[in-house]
This record gives C-alpha cells, sequence and structure tokens, in this order.
C-alpha cells in the first residue's frame, strides 16, 4: 500500500488504511505500507519503507516524498502481488512507475476530493476553475491507467465516471467500521461529567478542524439553535490547522460558554465521545464516504449532515429529515430534529451502520484483488506470447 499520509498523522486515508490492514492480516495477508518519512524519527514504524520527505507549511501534519528514491525497487525482492495506492499525487505516481515496471496491477482508492480543497491549500497566481481544470486532466490520465479503482461510496463512483470515462474498471468498496468498538452499549458519562455536561443536549462534530470540512456552516447553524435550546451544547473534538480561526469565531459570536474544544483526543477514547453526545453533526462537503458519520451511527446516534454527496447517500437513505442545505437556518432545524430523535431510532442507525462492517469491506476488497491480479497476468501472458 502506498500512501501519501501516514501515522502520526491522523485523517480519514490513515484511518482507513489501518482498518484495512488490520482486517486484512486477520485473514492471514501481508501488507507492507510505503509512506512519507515522518518528521519525528521517534514516529517511524518497524515494518514500513519510507522515503524522504519534507514538511507542507501551508497545511500542518502532511508532508511531501518528493525526492528521488530506490525504495520501489524493494517491491520486486518483497515478490508483491498487488499494489493498492491510497492517494494521487507523489506516492500514486511511484505506485504507477512500479507496477508498470515489476507487470504487477495497481488499485487506486478515490478517498480525498483534492480539488475541492486546492483553494485552501495550493497558493498560485491562477483562477482556482483553471486549477481544477488542470487538477482533473491530471487525475482522469492518473485514475484511467490504474487497472481498477476503489470509490468509497455510489457518489463518488458517478462523479468519477463522468470525470474519468476511460476507466477500465471501478468499484464501490466503502471503508468498514468496527461495528464491535463502536456500538450503542458504551457509556459516555464520563465525558459528560469531565466538561459538565450531565443535564445538555450535546451535538458533536468529530475530526480534523480544517477549512474544507465547513465548520463555519455547523457554527452559525448551532448558533440560532442556541437561541431556542438553551441546554444545546456543540462539542468539537479534533485539532487541525483551522482550530485557532474556529475559537476566533466562537467567541465573535458570543457562544463560547457553549462550544467546547476538546482538543486531539486518542483513538482508544473515540468511541466514548460518540456515547456522550445526543447527536452528530457534519457539514463536510469534501467527504467522499465519511467513517465518522458511520461511526456515530453504530453507536444508534441521529446525524445531522449537509445534503451533499457521499453524506446525502449515507444519512438521507434513512434518515432524509436530518439532512439540511448549505444554509445556517436549514443546518439549525436539522440539529434540533436530531438531539429530538426519538430513541426508537437508534435502533435504525444502527441498523444501517451495520451495512458497512469492516470485515464485509475486506472481503470485496480481496475479490477484486484476486480479480486484477488474474487479468494482469492474463494480459501478462498475452504479451508474451506475441513477442
Amino acid at each position: 500500500m502506498f500512501t501519501e499520509s501516514y501515522l502520526p498523522t491522523r485523517d480519514g486515508v490513515v484511518t482507513s488504511i489501518l482498518l484495512t490492514k488490520k482486517k486484512l492480516e486477520e485473514l492471514g495477508h501481508e501488507v507492507i505500507i510505503f509512506a512519507p518519512e515522518p518528521e519525528n524519527p521517534a514516529d517511524k514504524e518497524d515494518g514500513v519503507y519510507y522515503f524522504r520527505s519534507f514538511g507542507y507549511k501551508k497545511y500542518p501534519g502532511y508532508r511531501i516524498a518528493i525526492f528521488p528514491s530506490n525504495k520501489c525497487e524493494v517491491l520486486e525482492k518483497l515478490n508483491v502481488d498487488v499494489i493498492h495506492t491510497h492517494g494521487l499525487f507523489y506516492m500514486a505516481l511511484r505506485s504507477m512507475f512500479a507496477g508498470r515496471t515489476l507487470k504487477k496491477p495497481v488499485v487506486i482508492s478515490f478517498h480525498t476530493m483534492v480539488t475541492d480543497a486546492s483553494k485552501y491549500f495550493i497558493r498560485l497566481p491562477i483562477p482556482e476553475p483553471i486549477i481544477n481544470r488542470l487538477s482533473w486532466f491530471y487525475i482522469r490520465k492518473l485514475l484511467e491507467r490504474a487497472d481498477a479503482v476503489i470509490a468509497p461510496s455510489h457518489a463518488i463512483s458517478d462523479e468519477l465516471r463522468q470525470r474519468a470515462p476511460g476507466m477500465k474498471m471501478i468499484k464501490v468498496i466503502p471503508t468498514g467500521i468496527d461495528c464491535m468498538r463502536f456500538n450503542p452499549s458504551i457509556d459516555g458519562s464520563k465525558v459528560r461529567k469531565k466538561y459538565g455536561l450531565e443535564n445538555n443536549k450535546v451535538i458533536l462534530h468529530l475530526g480534523r478542524i480544517s477549512w474544507e470540512k465547513n465548520i463555519d456552516l455547523v457554527l452559525k447553524g448551532f448558533a440560532l439553535l442556541a437561541k431556542r435550546v438553551d441546554e444545546a451544547r456543540l462539542m468539537i473534538v479534533g485539532d487541525g490547522p483551522a482550530k485557532s480561526h474556529y475559537l476566533d469565531m466562537v467567541n465573535h459570536m458570543g457562544i463560547s460558554n457553549k462550544v467546547i474544544f476538546t482538543g486531539f483526543v486518542p483513538d482508544e477514547e473515540l468511541p466514548l465521545y460518540y456515547a456522550a453526545c445526543d447527536a452528530f453533526a457534519t457539514a463536510s462537503k469534501f467527504e467522499t464516504q465519511g467513517l465518522v458519520i458511520l461511526e456515530a451511527m453504530a453507536c444508534g446516534k441521529p446525524v445531522a449532515g449537509i445534503n451533499y454527496r457521499a453524506v446525502a447517500e449515507i444519512v438521507g437513505q434513512n434518515q432524509p429529515h436530518y439532512l439540511f442545505e448549505d444554509d445556517p437556518e436549514s443546518c439549525a432545524d436539522a440539529l434540533e430534529r436530531a438531539i429530538n430523535c426519538p430513541k426508537e431510532y437508534g435502533k435504525i442507525m444502527r441498523k444501517r451502520a451495520e451495512q458497512f462492517s469492516d470485515i464485509e469491506s475486506v472481503r470485496k476488497l480481496c475479490d477484486l484483488y484476486e480479480y486484477v491480479i488474474q487479468e494482469k497476468n492474463r494480459g501478462w501472458r498475452k504479451d508474451k506470447v506475441n513477442e
């Protein structure tokens, strides 16, 4: 697996890789990670092959592995069967080169709608529409050269079919979630007590605090809700480059006494925070799947989500009345409905989340691996005959 981001960075891509790697290894497969070298040598993991990299100043926490390296030659010695890429840039190009050289199939998971976030981290004197067109030209060429493309949702699959009609194959395989780890029986009372929320209606936003997550809309919607429901509180779990911006925004809006920024929370404690809330909220248009949405639903929590792409697909199927438009009033209405959700809805949320179990997801992935390996071998044998 080639990836543009890996531990100690924490984002949806890293979570997806860790979950998939764990389940594949439980099924007896061997998974080898190729990733950018972390800044701190102490963060290196045994068994991971690192490429020399430098930090991306405009987006703290991410590193760019642009330097020349011979590490791809390691793949030949490892005798890998399939190359799976979790990125679209430098590591993706390396994986494509390695696959072509070694005649190994390359699968690309389309985790990130990078064009939506380009305005936040590409600071060039070029109009945004031109940057997007150039980006999609490159992405299309990359996807059409892969042996298979994985979309985590039908919404993204449909969009990629339009953007890159020459793809050899595209499959919808969501990243699975651990429905044992995230479940409705978890007790979140310790978290509520820690932040003095025993008698409040708690809305949770969990994830990286960055501009493309559109947290502005959640805050504006919550500010309206707080005027209607005095006991409402918003808990923002996570850290990221936009945290100071949102702290200033909360103070300016006069809701700092009703919004809690917890900062970074260790991965093992996350289920407790889902359990502590009454409803989960996201306004991110950036999501290709939204693992945090499924984790909240697995804990039996209603989700108020923006009516866009994968969020609309996951939330809308079972709770369309919790979707909201890109408007603070609409967001406030959905948040109010969510925190007043009937208890029996928790079972519906849980049942929906169980459709995305990690083991089912990895089984589908193994089937795809087997198919592309066979197709690559078949094509290689045909080439040998033609020679």
